[in-house]
């Protein structure tokens, strides 16, 4: 793939463009770009980091509120194994996962990563996933829905906020680089993982960033300057996120880990900004009462670290589609909490892969019925509003979509299906 022309692009958003070409060519310009980067180094000691793949939050940065600051670069990598899983295999994994974890920090600034599998991965093992793990195969949830499926294996999701250590990290792996952050790469995934280097997806988070995309059709001029998503909001706010805890599985040969859905959506932005005033889509995007009482402020700034999203006007979801024909997509979606806690949480961020702007909703759940749930209660089908009105309902494009099991991390090289059973494939 051709580089991007640096000349037209400030230094921040041509990083951002090298990510999403990928390849050596890309890291050795981004490492051009980068020479004054210094990346903090991981730890020689497996054991001092978390058992957890997806304990991400205590390594992360934080905001003023509180809020978790999620990594600016993102690459989700797929996965095809070559061979049936063997006791060889799995130790070349684990050994080229440990290289990553002694080069970078566990951090923003170094590496956070997860590797998960589909149901397909699994579907070569003569037993079943325990009845403590909930993987079905993923589907359309909605009529409106078309996704195609994550068939292959595994995912590898790579984030940092330098954009040479996600680069450099996926190189090493594949073949592609003999040294990661001064560590020597002994060994990678080559040989037991091929990519498939269609299903590679790329994308970012950070304020700012959406609005440096102006050049592309779908990318309006009145995309406001600071919002760190496309759609002109702040998210992820901690107290309106999911624990770590919460979505963690309890139970059985799998307990801590998670499970991980992918949906990447088109996004129709032109329409929501051109067409939708300010207080039309902050009553889309939260709620009637939200847009009332300017609770938002331009970017979500005055959310501070909840969506405000109170049991009142979790409640009034159903009046306000009744009497004032209008309802947020949060508002609508918060209907699924339990106990008046939410079930998901969301590590998504925005993508221009295919040159269009769109979103890689990434959330962990306990088990896949969690996010099924949520995504029911945000269709809101029960509520007889007009789909223009309903939430941000006509301004998504569900176009593919995946489930993981991620796996705590003793299990996380090509776990069989049954850890504790007899199971495994026809080599061991």
């Amino acid at each position: 793939m051709t580089l991007p022309d640096r000349s037209s692009l400030s230094r921040r958003d041509y990083l951002r463009a090298l990510v999403a070409v990928g390849g050596a060519t890309a890291l050795s310009a981004c490492v051009s770009e980068s020479d004054d980067v210094d990346v903090p180094t991981g730890t020689d000691d497996p054991d001092s980091l978390p058992a957890r793949q997806h304990a991400w939050n205590d390594a992360l940065s934080r905001d003023d509120h509180g809020n978790v600051q999620p990594p600016e670069h993102h690459v989700l990598v797929a996965l095809s194994l070559i061979d049936e899983p063997s006791d060889d295999g799995r130790e070349r994994v684990e050994d080229a996962l440990e290289i990553l974890e002694r080069a970078y920090e566990w951090s923003n600034e170094g590496l956070v990563f997860t590797l998960g599998y589909t149901p397909a991965y699994f579907d070569r093992f003569d037993d079943s996933l325990p009845e403590t793990v909930d993987l079905p195969e993923p589907e359309p949830l909605t009529d409106r829905e078309d996704p195609t499926f994550d068939e292959f294996d595994a995912v590898l999701h790579l984030a940092s906020d330098r954009s040479q250590v996600v680069l450099e990290a996926e190189a090493g792996l594949f073949g592609e680089a003999d040294e990661l952050n001064g560590v020597d790469v002994e060994t990678g995934l080559t040989g037991v993982f091929e990519r498939v280097e269609d299903q590679r997806r790329t994308g970012f988070v950070g304020e700012g960033l959406p609005a440096e995309h102006t050049e592309l059709s779908g990318v309006p001029d009145s995309i406001p300057d600071e919002a760190p998503f496309f759609m002109g909001f702040r998210s992820g706010f901690d107290r309106s996120q999911a624990t770590e805890d919460r979505v963690t599985i309890e139970d059985g040969p799998f307990g801590g880990g998670t499970t991980q859905q992918i949906s990447s959506m088109d996004l129709q932005l032109r329409i929501w900004f051109e067409q939708d005033n300010h207080y039309q889509r902050v009553t889309k995007m939260f709620s009637p009462e939200h847009a009332d009482e300017e609770l938002v402020g331009d970017i979500g700034e005055a959310l501070t670290s909840t969506n405000a999203l109170t049991d009142e006007r979790i409640e009034s979801t159903q009046d306000d589609a009744r009497t004032r024909g209008v309802v947020g997509h949060a508002q609508k979606a918060a209907r699924a909490r339990v106990d008046g806690e939410p079930p998901l949480l969301r590590r998504d961020f925005n993508t221009v892969d295919g040159e269009s702007p769109g979103l890689h909703f990434l959330s962990l759940q306990e088990d896949i019925e969690a996010f099924v749930r949520v995504r029911e209660a945000m269709t809101g089908d029960d509520l007889g509003v007009a789909n223009a009105n309903n939430g941000i309902r006509s301004y998504i494009f569900v176009t593919q979509r995946g489930n993981y099991l991620i796996p705590p991390r003793s299990l996380r090289a090509l776990p069989p299906a049954n850890p504790t059973g007899d199971d495994s494939s026809e080599e061991t």
